[in-house]
Order: structure tokens, then sequence, then C-alpha cells
């Protein structure tokens, strides 16, 4: 009796899961049939409610970068394709895609530099491990040095590649987080964006961003985003008129 008692609740537990989960199904195909039967903007919309509910998956921010391509949208194209890079980094559809369409962005957009490309190899979480993993090798290099003072003679060039590796790791994950969560960019979704001298309206234009350009936020005000896109172009770009994804 107890364990009947103790399957029905645990069936009551997972019955909301389990619909959800055959909810979010039943929404992703209906968008990918959107897709299909070339309704982009409809599927965009349907990619975007799931995401709104909590989804997240390469998948799902692959397929959105794709119907937005499709209707035209490259800006926000090139947002989706981001974030599924950021989850994905060696999946060759999405970095493909995503090259494509950085290739159709017209003016000026900050180009990704190598080791950038470097770091985007691996997701921050891995750059993490990896540091972890080598900051703990060395230690135990390190203690198996003193328990062991036989051994110290053997292990002192593995100690010393064990720590120059450590170093080099932390620095790369430093890097990588510094990319994925201190540097702000900003999209560009409308047609032609007019980046201005100062954050007013009546400021002369210092140069014209078209969508899909990418460029660095260096501060922000009220409703305005001071940008960068390269060392000679900076200005105030209106803030509808860009994504900031993380």
């Amino acid at each position: 009796m107890r364990r009947v008692i103790l399957a029905c609740a645990l069936l009551a537990l997972l019955s909301p899961l389990l619909a959800r989960a055959e909810i979010s199904g039943s929404a992703f195909e209906s968008a990918n049939k959107l897709y299909e039967e070339g309704k982009y903007s409809e599927a965009a919309t349907a990619y975007a409610r799931l995401l709104q509910t909590g989804e997240t998956s390469p998948a799902l921010y692959f397929n959105l970068g794709n119907a937005f391509f499709k209707s035209g949208q490259i800006g926000r194209a090139i947002a989706a394709f981001r974030l599924a890079a950021q989850i994905a980094p060696r999946d060759p559809d999405v970095r493909a895609n995503l090259q494509f369409a950085r290739n159709q962005v017209q003016g000026p957009s900050l180009s990704t530099g190598r080791w950038q490309r470097w770091l985007g190899r691996l997701t921050l979480n891995e750059w993490t491990l990896l540091a972890a993993g080598a900051a703990w090798l060395w230690l135990l290099l390190l203690a198996a040095r003193q328990w062991r003072p036989g051994l110290r003679s053997a292990l002192r060039g593995y100690a010393i590649t064990a720590a120059i590796a450590a170093g080099l790791l932390c620095c790369c994950a430093a890097a990588a987080l510094y990319e994925t969560r201190l540097t702000r960019m900003a999209i560009v979704i409308a047609a032609d964006a007019e980046v201005r001298h100062g954050p007013l309206a009546e400021s002369q234009t210092a140069f014209t961003a078209h969508d899909g350009a990418e460029l660095q936020v260096l501060d922000q005000k009220d409703e305005w985003l001071q940008v960068s896109a390269g060392p000679r172009r900076m200005g105030w770009l209106r803030r509808d008129q860009a994504l900031t994804p993380q």
C-alpha cells in the first residue's frame, strides 16, 4: 500500500514536468512547420514565444536566427546566432550561419579578432573547468613532492609544466569571462541607424550603422548607448535601434 501511495505521489510530481516537455516539443515542432511553409516571420514569433517560457537550447536559437534571416532581419538573426554560439561554440552549422549573416552587413561593424575566435572555441564553463583541473593537478604534484621526497626531482618538471598550464588557462578563463559577461555588445536592428556625436537627437551624425552591425557598448545615458565600431568610430545610438544580448 505504501508503495502505491509513493508511486502516485511521484506521478503527481512528474506529470506537470512531462506535460510541459510535451507542450514545449509540440510548440517547437509547430514553429518548425511554419518555417518549412515559408512563414518566416510567424516562425520567428513562435520561436521567440518559446524563449519567453524559459526554453533555451542551441537548436532553438539557431532556428530563430534562420527565421529572422529569411525574413530579412539580419541584426536579430546575428543576435540569435551569437546566443547559439555561446552554448554550442563548436557547432559547424551555427558558426557557418553566423559568419554568413555577418558577411551580409554593410558599413562599419566590429570584426572578431583572432584572440576572440580562439576564446570562442570553448564556453566559459569549459575554460573554467580546464583552468580548475590544471590548478588541482599542480597542487597534487606539489603535495606528492612533499609526501615522497624521493620523487621531488622526477616530479619537478611536471610541476612546472602544470603551473604554467594552470596560469595560461586561468588567463584564458578570465579573458572569456570578460568577453562574455563584462563586454556589452549592441547589434543594430534598424535599416539605417544614425550614430551621433552626443546623446541628443539634434547632435550631428558621426556615422551610419546598418542592420546587423555589431558595436561595443561603452556607456549609456537615458535612452542612448555610447557605442564604438573601432578606435575612430564612436558615438551615441538610440537604444530602440539595437539589441544588447548577454
